[in-house]
This record gives C-alpha cells, structure tokens and sequence, in this order.
C-alpha cells in the first residue's frame, strides 16, 4: 500500500511535510512500548501509536518505519513535529480507534 492510499482510506491528516505519497508501506505494527517496538517493528510498517514524546521520532528512525499513525487524532506537540520533519518520518493523526485502524488494514495489506 501506498502512503497516499493509506491516507484516503483512513481519512487521516498527514502532520509532517515533504512526505512522498508514493512510499510503499509493508505490514502494521501496534504498540506504545518504545523499546518493544525497537525489537518487534520492522522497515517501512505502519506503526500505530499512542505516544507522541520526542522518544517517537527516534524510534521510527531507527526502525525505518514507513510512518507513524496517531488515533484518535491525537497530535502530537510542535517540537515533536518539527523533529520529525528533520528527521523525515512521517506523522499521521487518524479520527479511528487504534483498533479500527487495524481492522480496515488488516483487509488492505498484503
């Protein structure tokens, strides 16, 4: 799936610049554990979060994560905005559930 796609499909609001829409994203991964989704998450999953602290941008970077979904609309803090546009990870903010997220996924991705 594509990010753009991922977009449409869930209504979300991208919250960093610069982000290319035609990222492939592969797979999902849910967990607010920082450093049990530096072991688990694997490069270019969506990973839904409800953590929004500085610690997200870090992780994802290192993990290569395709983006970083926000339920809820959570959004997160500008300074954490602004480290992950230096830092080129996307930010997503999704009106759904972290469940419901998973459940429109788990129909989409391959």
């Amino acid at each position: 799936m594509k990010l753009g796609q991922l977009i449409a499909l869930l209504g979300a609001k991208l919250l960093t610049q610069g982000a290319d829409l035609e990222r492939e994203l592969h797979g999902c991964y849910i967990c607010d554990l920082l450093s049990y989704v530096m072991s688990h998450a694997e490069k270019d999953n969506i990973w839904i979060t409800v953590q929004t602290n500085l610690n997200v941008v870090a992780v994802a970077s290192l993990t290569e994560v395709g983006c970083v979904v926000l339920p809820e609309n959570i959004e997160p803090e500008e300074l954490t905005l602004n480290k992950a546009e230096a830092e080129g990870v996307i930010m997503l903010s999704a009106r759904q559930t972290a469940y419901e997220i998973a459940a429109v996924l788990s129909g989409e991705l391959k």
